[in-house]
C-alpha cells in the first residue's frame, strides 16, 4: 500500500492554498516555489484539481488558484479518489496477473474480505478528515486518530 505522488503532491498543493494568504489566489510559481515542486507539476495537478471541482483558476494580474470550497468542506477522501485510485478497487479482482484469465479464489477468497475491510477503514478514516483538519500537529493528529479508530474498531 503506497501513496502515489500524485496524491501526495496533491495534497500538499491543497495544504499549501490553505495555509496561503486569505482570500487571495496562489499562483503555480508560489505554489512550486513553497512546496519545492516543479512548476510543471504544479501546473498539471492544479489542471486535475480544477476539473475534479476542488479549486478555481482566474486569470489577470490578481489571478491564480484558490480552493472551490471552504478547507472543511473537502475532505481528504475527496482529493484522493481524483488524484488516484483506491487502495482495494472493485477492479482489483478482475485483473489476474496470473497463467489463468480469471483468479483461481473467485468465489471464496478470505484476502479478499480482509482487503476490502482495510478499504473500508481507509475510507471511514479519509472521509472524516478534512483539509482544515490536516492544519493541526502531528501529535494531534496521532491523538485524534487514536480516537476515531478506537471507536471504530469497539462498534464492529
Amino acid at each position: 500500500m503506497k501513496l502515489c505522488a500524485q496524491e501526495e503532491y496533491g495534497l500538499r498543493c491543497l495544504l499549501r492554498m490553505v495555509r496561503g494568504p486569505a482570500g487571495r489566489s496562489m499562483t503555480i510559481a508560489e505554489i512550486s516555489e513553497a512546496e519545492g515542486l516543479s512548476a510543471y507539476n504544479v501546473a498539471k495537478l492544479m489542471s486535475v484539481l480544477r476539473r475534479g471541482g476542488l479549486v478555481e483558476s482566474a486569470r489577470g494580474q490578481a489571478g491564480g488558484y484558490k480552493l472551490a470550497r471552504p478547507p472543511e468542506r473537502i475532505t481528504v477522501g475527496e482529493v484522493l479518489a481524483l488524484l488516484g485510485d483506491p487502495f482495494f478497487g472493485p477492479q482489483f479482482c478482475r485483473d489476474h496477473a496470473g497463467n489463468s484469465e480469471t483468479c483461481v479464489n473467485s468465489s471464496d477468497c478470505a484476502l479478499r474480505a480482509l482487503l476490502g475491510s482495510v478499504q473500508s477503514v481507509l475510507d471511514y478514516l479519509l472521509s472524516r478528515t478534512t483539509l482544515k483538519d490536516l492544519l493541526i500537529s502531528e501529535r494531534q493528529m496521532i491523538d485524534r486518530l487514536q480516537t476515531q479508530t478506537s471507536r471504530l474498531l469497539n462498534v464492529g
